[in-house]
């Protein structure tokens, strides 16, 4: 199959890509279990675009039961290099309100039961994360956002809960006084594998509530949630077909190379098994002999 070098992961409300073109789907079995639906590839804007929708289509997989490996594991062995996610997310600022779309640069994890890495079972990888997203992807994603007019945020900290359940206000308080500006439940550990999969990865995080801290207005619900991402579901796409003719075919940041530095283990004792799992991965730094 023709390598996709561009993936979107839907995330609440963006279940599929309707301007996709010359659409199929594949499904891809892999070594953590299948992905969360099939993946859809079709030709957007001129670029060849795999789609996943990361709850499932009909949203039936929780935060907590999204197999992030195998999701991102499958958009690796197509190829992609440039990863754009969609997600639904809590404001804990006053100026990011709903319907307003975030582009975050940091990442604060308080997430407790995932799965969080590639790595183990033999062999090693400390990936630097001291700048979670892309750089690059995300400016510009957040100029495609801007020129569909609605208002977006460079910048900003996502915090990562478990989920499913929303916050408590005393948490939300608490985020808040931490200088959390965003909140949701999907970036970890979608965000990590992805730069242990050297994929840029970009998040367009769109507001649907207050979380529940804001004395004058209803604490999130939802109902809330889904009438606002279904406001901003048309400036997902719309943004998406800005968005792909902006980006390169070389990458000049250092995602690409997010492995080079972390791989520690002595390759004497590498399992076999492990090496060869983790091929799609590792193949330039550790082929199979």
């Amino acid at each position: 199959m023709e390598s996709v070098k561009i993936g979107v992961i839907g995330g609440s409300g963006v279940y599929q890509i309707e301007d996709l073109q010359s659409v199929q789907e594949v499904e891809i079995d892999t070594p953590y279990g299948m992905p969360s639906d099939k993946i859809i590839i079709g030709i957007l804007s001129g670029q060849r675009v795999a789609f996943l929708a990361r709850h499932g289509s009909g949203h039936f997989i929780s935060p907590t039961e999204i197999n992030a490996r195998a999701n991102i594991y499958a958009m690796k062995t197509l190829g992609v290099e440039f990863l754009i996610a969609i997600s639904a997310c809590g404001s804990l600022k006053e100026n990011l309100a709903p319907r307003h779309i975030v582009i975050p640069d940091q990442l604060f994890d308080h997430t407790k039961k995932r799965s969080y890495s590639f790595f183990g079972d033999g062999l090693i990888a400390h990936i630097s994360f001291a700048e979670p997203f892309c750089p690059e992807l995300s400016s510009l994603l957040a100029m495609a956002v801007a020129q569909t007019g609605a208002i977006v945020h460079p910048g900003g900290t996502y915090i990562a809960i478990e989920g499913p359940r929303f916050s408590t206000r005393a948490e939300s308080n608490v985020f808040r006084s931490w200088g959390m500006d965003i909140i949701g439940m999907t970036a970890v550990p979608e965000a990590i594998l992805a730069r242990e999969a050297e994929m840029c990865y970009a998040m367009m995080a769109h507001v649907t509530d207050y979380d529940c801290w804001h004395e004058t207005e209803k604490a999130v619900n939802v109902q809330m949630l889904i009438e606002n991402l279904a406001a901003n579901a048309e400036v997902s796409k719309k943004a998406l077909t800005y968005l792909i003719p902006m980006i390169s075919e070389s990458r000049k940041c250092a995602c690409q190379d997010a492995l080079s530095t972390a791989l520690i283990t002595s390759k004497d004792k590498i399992r076999p098994e492990t090496k060869k799992k983790l091929q799609p991965l590792i193949r330039k730094y550790l082929p199979v002999d």
